[in-house]
């Protein structure tokens, strides 16, 4: 059974720390996994980029982010709640790679449909672990393209009597 090519998917990384940021593109490095990566240090940055992907077409637009929860200026959950309530938005995949391991801001995030709650414990073995296991998901799961936009139907109107 030959495997079938992978279509590169696009990842928004949104992570307000650098030695974080760096841990992820060296485990990327050590897998050999290529994939297009943004990167937005704030949920501000993060949602400006995700509306700049919306209004150029879509085509650039990531099939999947990674989302840090405690960030300055907009949180990670505040991030996936306007994520969630965009409807050119609410169908990406979302996986969380943070150090909070408090119960409320896991519910929070599985409430909000995330695929995956991952914590960052042990800096190298942990990103490791999370993109090993965000690289085998890309790879099995189909993503719509991001440039797919559904027709969107007129409500019809109640016929008068």
């Amino acid at each position: 059974m030959s495997e079938q090519p992978v279509k590169p998917v696009n990842i928004l990384l949104v992570e307000d720390d650098s030695i974080d940021v760096k841990a992820f593109q060296r485990a990327m490095g050590k897998l050999k996994i290529s994939n297009p990566v943004a990167f937005a240090r704030d949920g501000v940055e993060g949602w400006e980029y995700l509306q700049k992907c919306v209004a150029e077409g879509g085509g650039e637009t990531p099939s999947l982010v990674i989302l840090d929860i405690n960030m300055p200026r907009m949180s990670g959950l505040e991030l996936l709640t306007k994520i969630r309530a965009d409807k050119n938005l609410n169908h990406l995949i979302v996986f969380v790679l943070t150090t909070s391991n408090d119960e409320k801001d896991k519910f929070e995030a599985f409430n909000m449909n995330v695929a995956g709650y991952m914590l960052k414990s042990d800096m190298g073995n942990s990103f490791i672990r999370a993109v090993e296991l965000i690289d085998s998901y890309w790879r099995v799961v189909e993503f719509p393209d991001p440039s797919f936009r559904p027709q969107e139907t007129a409500e019809e109107e109640p016929a008068m009597a």
